[in-house]
């Protein structure tokens, strides 16, 4: 079965439903593992398994006769998303506009927002990590579901919970990292929740290969969440 058609709802490996708290204890847990064993010294994990004509356009439609504002070259740069999709980062349409800087993009960006409320947009643009999305509103979650069907069950192991915790508090987190805090080589269970489309993957380095891992949409929307700010923190996190 392929798991990456639409999204799920998370099953541990006895079948139960999981949810943001789940991956909250997990993290703890593991973070409490890590400083238990910091005195024996840390392990380290081979990386050898990683993953590796023009057209012609109507004069009339030229941008010259189209009054585009910087909020509606935003609101197009979100629509239509980042080619690998990934956040958009206000850097990147900044990069796009001459004379308006990255914090400006975030102002824009709020007004578009206030203006969808307003609207009643079926829509909005989500903060993720180190940029931007556009999203539907999970009020409209059935009309997606009339598209792409019902939610599927994805049942996942103790060790998949482990680490997409691990990647949900402390991303964007390399491989190694992942590792050591697991005790455990990660290859093969990364490999499966980036199939899943719960993470995504970005080579920052090619030699020695270097692989960053962050939580996606799907993640969010699998456990009920908003946005990487609504997930569980407790008093007994240690500090990294």
């Amino acid at each position: 079965m392929d798991e990456t058609d639409g999204e799920a709802d998370p099953l541990d490996d006895e079948g139960r439903l999981l949810s943001a708290d789940d991956l909250s204890r997990a993290f703890a847990q593991l973070m409490s593992d890590e400083t238990n064993d910091s005195a024996s010294g840390s392990n380290e994990f081979d990386d050898s398994q990683d993953l590796d004509d023009s057209a012609e356009t109507d004069p009339e439609l030229q941008p010259e006769a189209i009054a585009v504002s910087p909020k509606a070259i935003v609101e197009a740069c979100l629509f239509v998303g980042h080619p690998k999709n990934e956040p958009l980062s206000n850097r990147i349409i900044a990069g796009l506009m001459r004379g308006v800087s990255s914090s400006e993009v975030d102002d824009l960006i709020t007004e578009l927002n206030a203006d969808y409320q307003q609207q009643n947009s079926p829509y909005q643009i989500l903060s993720e990590g180190h940029g931007y999305r556009m999203a539907l509103r999970r009020e409209f979650a059935p009309i997606r579901e009339s598209f792409y069907g019902k939610l599927r069950e994805a049942q996942l192991s103790q060790g998949a919970v482990d680490t997409l915790a691990i990647v949900a508090y402390q991303q964007p987190i390399e491989r190694k990292r992942i590792d050591k805090l697991r005790g455990t080589a990660t290859g093969s269970v990364l490999n499966q929740l980036v199939r899943r489309q719960l993470l995504s993957v970005e080579v920052v380095n090619e030699r020695p290969r270097q692989f960053i891992y962050r939580t996606t949409d799907r993640f969010l929307e699998m456990f009920g969440l908003e946005s990487l700010k609504d997930l569980p923190h407790g008093d007994d996190f240690l500090a990294d």
